[in-house]
């Protein structure tokens, strides 16, 4: 369940705009030091340095 979360998760961090805390609550977190760390889990950066490294909307 969590992968799935993550994988939703990193899609928006890569195709949208939204903060932090809007993709948290988009995937089914409430608590934002457990999505942060969770997601750093996963893929072994931060949420904010995970769109700065693959955000699309930014890459121009």
């Amino acid at each position: 369940m969590n992968r799935l979360k993550m994988e939703n998760a990193k899609r928006s961090f890569e195709t949208s705009r939204k903060n932090i805390n809007e993709v948290m609550y988009d995937v089914g977190y409430t608590d934002t030091k457990a999505f942060r760390t969770i997601f750093r889990k996963f893929t072994g950066l931060s949420p904010i340095e995970y769109r700065n490294k693959y955000n699309k909307m930014t890459a121009a």
